[in-house]
């Protein structure tokens, strides 16, 4: 619960970025608040914010929201032998599944500390849904967001789980600088969105040999 309270505290700022955003876009006060307790996602909960402010329809927003959360699928298949009980109690556990926590949580070679990932994601669902609130009740202006620097933390939140995974695994740091270098070319020909799921092919290179630490 303790890794789960610092995850949660960089959390906490872009859920109330997401909040301000949200209000600003014209959702409400209560809408933002419902997403981020039913949702509890970040990358899609902000993708759907994008989608819609740039005039795309409901249901292109939320299918853009759904490809994103589709990483839960082969997370969730990954964790599947480490949770417990019946198939209503493994489903309950799965929803602690989030990208912080299953980064905390793995162990290599297919392995995961169970407790650490339920503890660490206990704290941060709250302070999600806490600092979309504060978002909303405050909502303070896109410039002061841009000036307190909450516009990178969302890239570098990802940032820091990515150097912690790479630090302990040579095929996690060989996936990360291939995706980086597949990125950068595809950006030369198509859109960042486009050239950013083409970078994440580089996730392959962990169907290849075994894991080396």
């Amino acid at each position: 619960m303790r890794i789960g309270v610092g995850l949660g505290l960089g959390s906490f700022l872009l859920a109330v970025s997401f909040g301000a955003a949200a209000v600003d876009q014209g959702w409400g006060p209560v809408a933002p608040v419902v997403a981020s307790a039913v949702v509890f996602s970040g990358s899609a909960q902000f993708a759907l914010l994008t989608a819609l402010g740039s005039g795309a329809g409901a249901g292109a927003a939320i299918l853009s929201a759904a490809l994103i959360n589709l990483r839960f699928l082969p997370m969730g298949v990954a964790l599947a032998g480490t949770l417990r009980g019946n198939a209503l109690r493994r489903a309950l556990e799965g929803q602690a599944v989030v990208d912080a926590s299953f980064v905390a949580a793995h162990r290599g070679g297919g392995r995961f500390d169970r407790s650490l990932l339920l503890g660490a994601t206990l704290p941060q669902w709250p302070l999600w849904v806490a600092g979309t609130l504060v978002g909303v009740l405050v909502a303070p202006p896109p410039e002061l967001a841009r000036s307190l620097g909450l516009d990178v933390v969302f890239p570098a939140f990802f940032a820091l789980l990515l150097l912690e995974e790479a630090r302990t695994s040579r095929r996690a740091l060989t996936a990360a600088v291939l995706g980086g270098a597949i990125a950068l070319g595809l950006l030369l020909v198509v859109p960042p969105g486009v050239a950013l799921l083409g970078g994440a092919l580089a996730a392959l290179v962990g169907l290849a040999g075994e894991e080396v630490r």
